[in-house]
Protein backbone atom coordinates (compact mmCIF):
# COMPACT_ATOMS: atom_id res chain seq x y z
CA UNK A 1 0.00 0.00 0.00
CA UNK A 2 3.05 2.56 0.76
CA UNK A 3 4.94 1.58 -2.31
CA UNK A 4 1.46 2.54 -4.37
CA UNK A 5 0.98 5.72 -2.69
CA UNK A 6 4.21 6.29 -3.13
CA UNK A 7 4.35 5.45 -6.70
CA UNK A 8 1.22 7.90 -7.10
CA UNK A 9 2.77 10.92 -5.65
CA UNK A 10 5.85 10.41 -8.12
CA UNK A 11 3.51 10.30 -11.37
CA UNK A 12 1.72 13.63 -9.88
CA UNK A 13 4.78 15.35 -9.20
CA UNK A 14 7.18 14.63 -11.95
CA UNK A 15 5.56 16.02 -15.01
CA UNK A 16 6.14 19.60 -13.25
CA UNK A 17 9.24 19.16 -11.36
CA UNK A 18 11.08 17.72 -14.70
CA UNK A 19 9.52 20.83 -16.63
CA UNK A 20 10.99 23.46 -14.09
CA UNK A 21 14.36 21.45 -14.27
CA UNK A 22 14.15 21.85 -17.76
CA UNK A 23 13.51 25.87 -17.90
CA UNK A 24 15.71 26.43 -14.77
CA UNK A 25 19.31 24.70 -17.13
CA UNK A 26 18.24 26.31 -19.97
CA UNK A 27 20.56 29.30 -20.26
CA UNK A 28 21.19 28.91 -16.33
CA UNK A 29 24.68 31.50 -16.83
CA UNK A 30 22.88 33.91 -18.47
CA UNK A 31 25.70 35.08 -21.36
CA UNK A 32 27.95 34.37 -18.95
CA UNK A 33 26.44 37.27 -16.84
CA UNK A 34 26.03 37.95 -12.86
CA UNK A 35 24.23 41.04 -11.15
CA UNK A 36 24.84 42.99 -8.19
CA UNK A 37 22.76 40.50 -6.00
CA UNK A 38 24.03 37.11 -6.60
CA UNK A 39 27.78 39.45 -6.50
CA UNK A 40 27.06 39.61 -2.84
CA UNK A 41 25.94 35.90 -2.61
CA UNK A 42 29.45 35.17 -4.48
CA UNK A 43 32.18 37.08 -1.85
CA UNK A 44 30.21 36.11 0.97
CA UNK A 45 30.04 32.46 0.32
CA UNK A 46 33.26 32.27 -0.10
CA UNK A 47 33.95 33.89 3.21
CA UNK A 48 34.52 31.58 6.01
CA UNK A 49 31.29 30.73 8.46
CA UNK A 50 33.03 32.81 11.48
CA UNK A 51 33.48 35.42 8.72
CA UNK A 52 29.79 34.91 7.53
CA UNK A 53 28.63 35.36 11.63
CA UNK A 54 30.95 38.21 11.63
CA UNK A 55 28.94 40.38 8.72
CA UNK A 56 25.75 39.63 9.21
CA UNK A 57 25.94 41.02 12.77
CA UNK A 58 26.13 44.53 11.09
CA UNK A 59 24.92 43.60 7.87
CA UNK A 60 22.66 41.18 6.17
CA UNK A 61 21.32 39.41 8.61
CA UNK A 62 18.54 38.25 6.61
CA UNK A 63 20.21 36.50 4.34
CA UNK A 64 22.51 34.81 7.24
CA UNK A 65 21.59 31.52 6.57
CA UNK A 66 21.41 30.98 2.89
CA UNK A 67 25.19 32.20 2.80
CA UNK A 68 26.16 29.74 4.85
CA UNK A 69 24.41 27.61 2.78
CA UNK A 70 26.03 28.54 -0.09
CA UNK A 71 29.42 28.18 1.53
CA UNK A 72 28.73 24.64 2.06
CA UNK A 73 27.99 24.62 -1.75
CA UNK A 74 30.77 26.17 -3.19
CA UNK A 75 33.02 24.11 -0.66
CA UNK A 76 31.46 20.64 -1.82
CA UNK A 77 31.08 21.77 -5.40
CA UNK A 78 33.33 24.46 -6.73
CA UNK A 79 32.03 28.14 -7.54
CA UNK A 80 30.97 28.59 -10.76
CA UNK A 81 27.73 30.13 -11.99
CA UNK A 82 25.92 27.03 -12.34
CA UNK A 83 27.11 25.89 -8.68
CA UNK A 84 26.08 29.37 -7.63
CA UNK A 85 22.15 28.97 -9.32
CA UNK A 86 21.99 24.88 -9.23
CA UNK A 87 20.06 25.17 -6.15
CA UNK A 88 17.58 27.72 -7.16
CA UNK A 89 16.94 25.72 -9.77
CA UNK A 90 16.83 21.96 -7.50
CA UNK A 91 14.55 24.38 -5.39
CA UNK A 92 11.84 25.60 -8.32
CA UNK A 93 11.87 22.18 -9.42
CA UNK A 94 10.68 20.91 -5.55
CA UNK A 95 8.34 23.14 -5.39
CA UNK A 96 6.62 23.08 -8.04
CA UNK A 97 6.61 19.10 -7.82
CA UNK A 98 5.28 19.75 -4.00
CA UNK A 99 2.50 22.44 -5.73
CA UNK A 100 1.08 19.21 -7.86
CA UNK A 101 0.63 17.37 -4.49
CA UNK A 102 -1.12 19.90 -2.67
CA UNK A 103 -3.00 20.37 -5.58
CA UNK A 104 -4.00 16.24 -5.71
CA UNK A 105 -4.32 16.44 -1.77
CA UNK A 106 -7.04 19.14 -2.14
CA UNK A 107 -8.84 18.54 -5.56
CA UNK A 108 -7.51 15.73 -7.74
CA UNK A 109 -4.45 14.11 -9.85
CA UNK A 110 -4.83 16.82 -12.44
CA UNK A 111 -5.97 19.46 -10.94
CA UNK A 112 -2.41 19.06 -8.95
CA UNK A 113 -0.84 18.31 -12.32
CA UNK A 114 -1.93 21.67 -13.97
CA UNK A 115 -1.19 23.20 -10.69
CA UNK A 116 2.52 22.33 -10.75
CA UNK A 117 3.10 23.23 -14.77
CA UNK A 118 1.19 26.39 -14.41
CA UNK A 119 3.72 27.60 -11.37
CA UNK A 120 6.67 26.15 -13.15
CA UNK A 121 6.12 28.40 -16.92
CA UNK A 122 5.34 31.83 -14.55
CA UNK A 123 7.63 34.16 -15.63
CA UNK A 124 8.36 35.71 -12.53
CA UNK A 125 9.22 32.07 -10.70
CA UNK A 126 11.57 31.32 -13.88
CA UNK A 127 13.63 34.29 -12.97
CA UNK A 128 14.10 33.48 -9.12
CA UNK A 129 14.67 30.13 -10.57
CA UNK A 130 17.93 31.03 -12.26
CA UNK A 131 19.43 33.59 -9.11
CA UNK A 132 21.71 33.08 -6.90
CA UNK A 133 19.47 34.22 -3.93
CA UNK A 134 17.03 32.88 -1.52
CA UNK A 135 14.08 33.15 -3.03
CA UNK A 136 13.65 29.74 -4.92
CA UNK A 137 14.39 27.98 -1.93
CA UNK A 138 11.57 30.34 0.59
CA UNK A 139 9.03 29.14 -2.39
CA UNK A 140 10.01 25.35 -1.93
CA UNK A 141 9.94 25.85 2.41
CA UNK A 142 6.47 27.51 1.64
CA UNK A 143 4.66 25.31 -0.61
CA UNK A 144 6.28 22.09 2.11
CA UNK A 145 5.24 24.29 4.58
CA UNK A 146 1.60 24.02 3.32
CA UNK A 147 1.41 20.67 2.65
CA UNK A 148 2.20 19.58 5.82
CA UNK A 149 -0.58 22.09 7.06
CA UNK A 150 -2.95 20.10 4.91
CA UNK A 151 -1.91 16.77 5.98
CA UNK A 152 -2.11 17.81 9.51
CA UNK A 153 -5.78 19.47 9.73
CA UNK A 154 -6.60 16.38 7.84
CA UNK A 155 -4.91 13.63 10.32
CA UNK A 156 -3.48 16.00 13.16
CA UNK A 157 -0.61 14.42 15.18
CA UNK A 158 2.69 16.11 16.69
CA UNK A 159 4.97 15.23 13.92
CA UNK A 160 2.88 16.57 11.33
CA UNK A 161 2.95 19.54 13.55
CA UNK A 162 6.21 19.88 14.33
CA UNK A 163 7.31 19.09 11.07
CA UNK A 164 5.05 21.94 9.75
CA UNK A 165 6.86 24.55 12.23
CA UNK A 166 10.07 23.34 10.96
CA UNK A 167 9.21 24.55 7.63
CA UNK A 168 8.02 27.93 8.52
CA UNK A 169 10.72 28.43 10.36
CA UNK A 170 13.42 27.59 7.83
CA UNK A 171 11.48 29.73 5.43
CA UNK A 172 11.53 32.62 7.85
CA UNK A 173 15.20 32.10 8.57
CA UNK A 174 15.88 32.26 5.07
CA UNK A 175 13.60 35.37 4.55
CA UNK A 176 11.03 36.30 6.90
CA UNK A 177 8.91 38.12 4.99
CA UNK A 178 8.07 34.52 4.33
CA UNK A 179 6.07 34.21 7.29
CA UNK A 180 3.29 36.41 5.22
CA UNK A 181 2.36 32.79 4.56
CA UNK A 182 1.83 31.94 7.89
CA UNK A 183 -0.62 35.17 7.74
CA UNK A 184 -2.37 33.03 5.10
CA UNK A 185 -2.22 29.65 6.77
CA UNK A 186 -4.38 31.20 9.54
CA UNK A 187 -7.15 32.53 7.22
CA UNK A 188 -7.06 29.04 6.18
CA UNK A 189 -7.40 27.69 9.68
CA UNK A 190 -10.25 30.06 10.71
CA UNK A 191 -12.31 29.46 7.40
CA UNK A 192 -11.78 25.67 7.61
CA UNK A 193 -12.65 25.71 11.58
CA UNK A 194 -11.22 22.40 12.07
CA UNK A 195 -11.86 21.91 15.64
CA UNK A 196 -10.39 22.50 19.31
CA UNK A 197 -7.48 19.96 19.17
CA UNK A 198 -6.53 20.86 15.37
CA UNK A 199 -6.37 24.55 15.80
CA UNK A 200 -4.54 24.36 18.97
CA UNK A 201 -1.85 22.06 17.41
CA UNK A 202 -1.61 24.36 14.41
CA UNK A 203 -1.16 27.23 16.74
CA UNK A 204 1.07 26.19 18.83
CA UNK A 205 3.48 24.95 15.92
CA UNK A 206 2.83 28.58 14.42
CA UNK A 207 4.00 30.40 17.34
CA UNK A 208 6.84 28.08 18.03
CA UNK A 209 8.43 29.28 14.40
CA UNK A 210 7.69 32.87 14.93
CA UNK A 211 9.37 32.81 18.57
CA UNK A 212 12.35 30.85 17.17
CA UNK A 213 12.56 33.62 13.90
CA UNK A 214 11.93 36.91 16.54
CA UNK A 215 15.70 37.38 16.80
CA UNK A 216 16.11 37.56 13.53
CA UNK A 217 13.01 40.05 12.75
CA UNK A 218 14.25 42.15 15.00
CA UNK A 219 18.26 42.31 13.81
CA UNK A 220 17.27 42.75 10.95
CA UNK A 221 15.08 45.76 11.80
CA UNK A 222 17.79 47.29 13.09
CA UNK A 223 19.45 47.04 9.35
CA UNK A 224 16.39 48.40 7.81
CA UNK A 225 18.47 51.15 5.95
CA UNK A 226 19.19 47.66 3.42
CA UNK A 227 15.51 48.40 1.87
CA UNK A 228 15.76 52.22 1.81
CA UNK A 229 16.27 52.00 -1.63
CA UNK A 230 12.43 50.44 -2.65
CA UNK A 231 10.58 52.94 -4.16
CA UNK A 232 6.83 53.73 -2.93
CA UNK A 233 3.94 51.69 -4.79
CA UNK A 234 3.39 52.27 -8.52
CA UNK A 235 0.41 51.98 -10.54
CA UNK A 236 1.71 48.93 -12.29
CA UNK A 237 2.55 46.73 -9.29
CA UNK A 238 -0.48 47.71 -7.78
CA UNK A 239 -2.70 46.83 -10.95
CA UNK A 240 -0.88 43.35 -10.76
CA UNK A 241 -1.68 42.32 -7.52
CA UNK A 242 -5.04 43.54 -8.01
CA UNK A 243 -5.23 41.45 -11.27
CA UNK A 244 -3.56 38.62 -9.70
CA UNK A 245 -5.60 38.47 -6.99
CA UNK A 246 -9.28 39.35 -8.71
CA UNK A 247 -7.63 36.05 -11.26
CA UNK A 248 -7.82 34.12 -8.29
CA UNK A 249 -10.90 34.89 -6.28
CA UNK A 250 -12.66 33.82 -9.41
CA UNK A 251 -11.06 30.82 -10.04
CA UNK A 252 -12.26 29.91 -6.61
CA UNK A 253 -15.97 29.61 -8.10
CA UNK A 254 -14.68 26.72 -10.20
CA UNK A 255 -16.17 23.12 -9.19
CA UNK A 256 -12.64 21.57 -9.03
CA UNK A 257 -11.69 24.25 -6.45
CA UNK A 258 -14.55 22.48 -4.06
CA UNK A 259 -13.84 19.61 -1.83
CA UNK A 260 -14.50 16.74 -3.91
CA UNK A 261 -17.36 13.80 -2.60
CA UNK A 262 -14.69 11.40 -1.98
CA UNK A 263 -12.91 13.62 0.05
CA UNK A 264 -15.44 14.47 2.13
CA UNK A 265 -15.98 11.13 2.90
CA UNK A 266 -12.45 10.36 3.62
CA UNK A 267 -12.33 13.08 5.80
CA UNK A 268 -15.31 13.75 7.48
CA UNK A 269 -14.83 15.95 10.36
CA UNK A 270 -12.90 18.79 7.97
CA UNK A 271 -14.01 20.79 5.45
CA UNK A 272 -10.30 21.89 3.41
CA UNK A 273 -10.55 22.69 -0.02
CA UNK A 274 -8.36 24.25 -2.94
CA UNK A 275 -9.70 27.54 -2.56
CA UNK A 276 -9.60 27.93 1.07
CA UNK A 277 -5.98 27.12 1.02
CA UNK A 278 -5.08 28.41 -2.61
CA UNK A 279 -7.09 32.09 -2.05
CA UNK A 280 -5.43 33.38 1.05
CA UNK A 281 -1.73 32.02 0.20
CA UNK A 282 -2.66 34.42 -2.71
CA UNK A 283 -3.97 37.06 -1.74
CA UNK A 284 -2.92 37.65 1.48
CA UNK A 285 1.13 38.15 1.44
CA UNK A 286 0.55 40.52 -1.93
CA UNK A 287 -1.96 42.55 -0.37
CA UNK A 288 -0.45 42.42 3.57
CA UNK A 289 2.94 43.61 2.10
CA UNK A 290 0.83 46.16 -0.02
CA UNK A 291 -0.66 47.78 2.71
CA UNK A 292 2.74 48.03 4.66
CA UNK A 293 4.48 49.54 1.94
CA UNK A 294 2.03 52.84 2.17
CA UNK A 295 3.64 53.62 5.41
CA UNK A 296 7.26 52.05 4.18
CA UNK A 297 7.89 50.91 0.76
CA UNK A 298 9.02 47.37 1.01
CA UNK A 299 6.91 45.58 -1.68
CA UNK A 300 9.56 43.82 -4.49
CA UNK A 301 7.71 40.73 -6.16
CA UNK A 302 10.35 38.41 -5.11
CA UNK A 303 9.90 39.18 -1.32
CA UNK A 304 6.23 37.89 -1.73
CA UNK A 305 7.33 34.62 -4.61
CA UNK A 306 5.46 32.02 -2.81
CA UNK A 307 1.97 33.88 -3.61
CA UNK A 308 2.06 32.36 -6.68
CA UNK A 309 1.53 29.10 -5.95
CA UNK A 310 -1.71 29.74 -4.36
CA UNK A 311 -2.62 31.29 -8.13
CA UNK A 312 -1.40 28.64 -9.51
CA UNK A 313 -3.40 25.95 -7.69
CA UNK A 314 -5.97 28.21 -9.07
CA UNK A 315 -5.07 27.86 -12.31
CA UNK A 316 -4.97 23.99 -11.88
CA UNK A 317 -8.66 23.39 -11.11
CA UNK A 318 -9.04 26.04 -13.84
CA UNK A 319 -7.37 24.04 -16.31
CA UNK A 320 -8.94 20.82 -15.15
CA UNK A 321 -12.61 22.88 -15.41
CA UNK A 322 -11.82 23.60 -18.96
CA UNK A 323 -10.77 19.67 -19.54
CA UNK A 324 -14.19 19.19 -18.41
CA UNK A 325 -16.19 21.33 -20.16
CA UNK A 326 -14.12 20.40 -23.56
CA UNK A 327 -14.77 16.74 -22.56
CA UNK A 328 -11.11 16.11 -23.18
CA UNK A 329 -8.97 14.46 -21.06
CA UNK A 330 -6.52 16.42 -19.32
CA UNK A 331 -3.79 14.33 -19.98
CA UNK A 332 -4.28 15.85 -23.05
CA UNK A 333 -5.52 19.24 -22.65
CA UNK A 334 -2.51 20.14 -20.18
CA UNK A 335 0.45 19.61 -22.45
CA UNK A 336 -1.15 21.37 -25.28
CA UNK A 337 -1.78 24.02 -22.53
CA UNK A 338 1.63 24.14 -21.50
CA UNK A 339 3.11 24.61 -24.84
CA UNK A 340 0.98 27.26 -26.04
CA UNK A 341 2.03 28.91 -22.39
CA UNK A 342 5.44 28.90 -23.55
CA UNK A 343 5.03 29.81 -26.74
CA UNK A 344 2.74 32.71 -25.95
CA UNK A 345 5.92 33.85 -23.00
CA UNK A 346 8.71 32.91 -25.53
CA UNK A 347 9.72 36.61 -25.71
CA UNK A 348 9.76 36.79 -21.62
CA UNK A 349 11.68 33.72 -21.65
CA UNK A 350 14.51 34.26 -23.74
CA UNK A 351 15.23 37.69 -22.22
CA UNK A 352 14.87 36.18 -18.92
CA UNK A 353 18.29 34.03 -19.78
CA UNK A 354 20.24 37.20 -21.10
CA UNK A 355 22.32 39.45 -19.25
CA UNK A 356 19.78 42.29 -20.22
CA UNK A 357 17.01 40.77 -17.62
CA UNK A 358 19.30 41.95 -14.79
CA UNK A 359 19.93 45.73 -13.49
CA UNK A 360 23.52 44.75 -14.41
CA UNK A 361 26.50 42.81 -15.02
CA UNK A 362 29.10 42.50 -12.31
CA UNK A 363 31.92 40.00 -14.92
CA UNK A 364 31.75 42.43 -18.05
CA UNK A 365 32.91 45.26 -15.68
CA UNK A 366 35.31 43.42 -14.36
CA UNK A 367 36.45 41.88 -17.66
CA UNK A 368 36.69 45.46 -19.06
CA UNK A 369 38.76 46.68 -16.20
CA UNK A 370 41.73 43.94 -17.08
CA UNK A 371 41.42 44.91 -20.56
CA UNK A 372 42.09 48.77 -19.54
CA UNK A 373 44.37 48.40 -16.29
CA UNK A 374 47.56 48.59 -17.95
CA UNK A 375 50.04 51.39 -17.01
CA UNK A 376 47.03 52.62 -14.42
CA UNK A 377 47.80 53.52 -10.70
CA UNK A 378 44.66 52.28 -9.21
CA UNK A 379 40.77 52.10 -8.82
CA UNK A 380 37.75 53.97 -7.71
CA UNK A 381 34.19 52.99 -7.23
CA UNK A 382 31.00 55.28 -7.15
CA UNK A 383 29.21 54.61 -5.12
CA UNK A 384 31.42 52.21 -3.10
CA UNK A 385 29.21 49.41 -3.77
CA UNK A 386 30.40 48.79 -7.00
CA UNK A 387 33.76 47.34 -5.10
CA UNK A 388 32.10 43.57 -6.07
CA UNK A 389 33.14 44.44 -9.42
CA UNK A 390 36.24 43.62 -7.86
CA UNK A 391 35.31 41.05 -5.26
CA UNK A 392 34.21 38.30 -8.02
CA UNK A 393 37.14 38.78 -9.87
CA UNK A 394 40.11 39.46 -8.23
CA UNK A 395 42.53 38.45 -11.37
CA UNK A 396 41.22 41.38 -13.01
CA UNK A 397 42.02 43.66 -10.50
CA UNK A 398 45.32 42.49 -9.79
CA UNK A 399 48.18 45.51 -9.03
CA UNK A 400 45.07 47.92 -9.17
CA UNK A 401 45.51 49.63 -5.93
CA UNK A 402 42.20 50.81 -4.71
CA UNK A 403 42.47 54.06 -3.54
CA UNK A 404 39.34 54.74 -1.22
CA UNK A 405 39.68 51.81 0.91
CA UNK A 406 40.87 51.95 4.30
CA UNK A 407 39.51 48.65 5.41
CA UNK A 408 38.35 45.57 3.65
CA UNK A 409 34.31 43.91 3.32
CA UNK A 410 35.99 40.09 4.82
CA UNK A 411 37.75 42.39 8.16
CA UNK A 412 34.96 44.95 8.37
CA UNK A 413 32.51 42.79 8.19
CA UNK A 414 30.50 44.46 5.78
CA UNK A 415 29.65 43.93 1.79
CA UNK A 416 31.85 46.83 0.70
CA UNK A 417 34.28 47.49 2.82
CA UNK A 418 34.92 51.05 4.99
CA UNK A 419 36.43 53.92 3.11
CA UNK A 420 38.66 56.81 4.30
CA UNK A 421 38.15 59.42 4.78
CA UNK A 422 37.28 62.78 1.47
CA UNK A 423 40.99 64.37 2.63
CA UNK A 424 42.44 61.15 2.18
CA UNK A 425 40.81 59.51 -0.40
CA UNK A 426 41.53 62.94 -2.34
CA UNK A 427 45.63 62.52 -1.66
CA UNK A 428 45.58 58.98 -2.70
CA UNK A 429 44.09 60.10 -5.84
CA UNK A 430 46.68 63.22 -6.34
CA UNK A 431 49.33 60.46 -6.41
CA UNK A 432 48.00 59.08 -9.04
CA UNK A 433 48.87 59.20 -12.76
CA UNK A 434 45.74 57.23 -14.43
CA UNK A 435 42.46 56.05 -12.54
CA UNK A 436 40.29 53.27 -13.64
CA UNK A 437 36.84 54.15 -12.33
CA UNK A 438 34.25 51.77 -11.86
CA UNK A 439 30.23 53.59 -11.85
CA UNK A 440 26.94 52.74 -12.88
CA UNK A 441 25.92 54.65 -15.94
CA UNK A 442 24.32 57.66 -16.84
CA UNK A 443 24.47 60.53 -14.73
CA UNK A 444 26.55 60.74 -11.73
CA UNK A 445 25.41 58.33 -8.49
CA UNK A 446 28.16 60.45 -5.87
CA UNK A 447 25.75 61.09 -2.86
CA UNK A 448 27.65 60.62 -0.07
CA UNK A 449 30.76 62.63 1.16
CA UNK A 450 33.61 60.92 -0.14
CA UNK A 451 31.84 59.95 -3.33
CA UNK A 452 31.37 63.66 -4.12
CA UNK A 453 35.13 63.88 -3.46
CA UNK A 454 35.79 61.58 -5.62
CA UNK A 455 33.58 62.55 -8.32
CA UNK A 456 35.40 66.41 -7.44
CA UNK A 457 38.76 65.56 -7.73
CA UNK A 458 38.00 63.67 -11.18
CA UNK A 459 36.21 66.61 -12.65
CA UNK A 460 39.23 69.26 -11.11
CA UNK A 461 42.74 67.29 -11.73
CA UNK A 462 41.78 64.41 -14.24
CA UNK A 463 40.57 63.69 -17.92
CA UNK A 464 38.73 60.98 -19.19
CA UNK A 465 41.25 59.10 -21.78
CA UNK A 466 38.01 55.93 -22.44
CA UNK A 467 34.73 54.70 -21.52
CA UNK A 468 33.36 51.24 -21.74
CA UNK A 469 29.42 51.28 -20.72
CA UNK A 470 28.60 47.62 -21.44
CA UNK A 471 25.58 45.78 -19.30
CA UNK A 472 24.46 48.42 -16.82
CA UNK A 473 27.96 49.48 -15.72
CA UNK A 474 30.88 52.14 -16.96
CA UNK A 475 34.10 51.49 -16.28
CA UNK A 476 36.23 54.80 -17.34
CA UNK A 477 40.04 55.48 -17.26
CA UNK A 478 41.15 59.08 -16.35
CA UNK A 479 44.63 61.19 -16.57
CA UNK A 480 46.26 63.40 -14.62
CA UNK A 481 45.63 67.01 -16.47
CA UNK A 482 49.31 68.02 -15.86
CA UNK A 483 50.25 65.33 -18.09
CA UNK A 484 48.62 66.86 -20.91
CA UNK A 485 50.70 70.15 -20.93
CA UNK A 486 54.16 69.48 -22.44
CA UNK A 487 52.18 67.69 -25.29
CA UNK A 488 50.11 70.37 -25.92
CA UNK A 489 53.04 73.17 -25.74
CA UNK A 490 54.53 71.32 -28.67
CA UNK A 491 51.40 70.96 -30.47
CA UNK A 492 51.86 74.51 -30.71
CA UNK A 493 55.10 75.07 -31.29
CA UNK A 494 54.48 73.64 -34.49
Amino acid sequence: MGGTVRHGRISICAGPAVLALALGLWGITREHSMWRDEAATWQVAHRSLAEIGHMVGQVDVVHGLYYAVMHGVFALFGDSLVTLRLPSVLATAAACGLTALVGARLSDRWVGTGAGLALAVIPAVQEYAQEGRPYALVLAFVVLATWLLVGALERPDGRRWACYAAATLIAALLNWFSLLALVAHAVTVVYVRPGRTRFVGWALAASGAVAAALPLILVSRAQASQVSWIKPLGRSTVLGVLITVTLAALCTRLPHARVPERMREEVPHTRVNLAAVALPLCAVPQVGLALVSLVKPLYITRYVLFAYVGLALLIGALLATIAARLRTHARVLLPVAVALALLALLPIEFRLRTEQSRVDDVLTAAATVGRVRDATDGVLYIPAARRDTALVSHREFAGLRDLALAQGPVESGTLKGIEAEPRDIERAMLGARRIVLVTDPGPSQADSARDLAKQRVLDEHFVRRSDSNERGRRVSVYERRELERPASRAASLD
